[in-house]
């Protein structure tokens, strides 16, 4: 088995973004995406609140997510997106647990040891 310490740093870096990427597409229920990591899509109450047109809207747009840059993705695992809907700034984060859920991934890189949470969530409620 590979671990991270085994991986160039650069490589690590492509692997994590391509399972973040995977595992966002997924969050529709996208067949395609069917080996996708595990992992929990939730949402603050900011966001419950906006109504449920909002928060389809808003899943999709996570979804689709392409526009990482420096200031929102500053290592490149895309991690973490802002969206604007109707004049409302959304976030979404991307966080990298061990299976239990419990403490940081030890192996970020490796899907068998890393479960994530991608929180959809208000500027305000960070």
């Amino acid at each position: 088995m590979t671990t991270t310490l085994d991986l160039d740093p650069v490589q690590e870096v492509a692997i994590v973004a391509a399972q973040n990427d995977a595992f966002r597409r997924s969050i529709l229920g996208n067949t395609s995406v069917a080996d996708a990591p595990q992992g929990q899509f939730v949402m603050t109450r900011g966001v419950a609140a906006l109504g449920p047109d909002a928060r389809l809207e808003l899943t999709r747009r996570v979804a689709a997510f392409g526009a990482f840059n420096a200031d929102s993705d500053p290592y490149g695992w895309h991690e973490m997106g802002v969206i604007e809907l109707d004049g409302t700034t959304v976030w979404f984060k991307l966080d990298l647990y061990d299976v239990d859920y419990q403490y940081g991934s030890p192996e970020p890189s490796d899907p068998t040891q890393t479960r994530r949470v991608l929180t959809l969530l208000l500027p305000s409620e960070y």
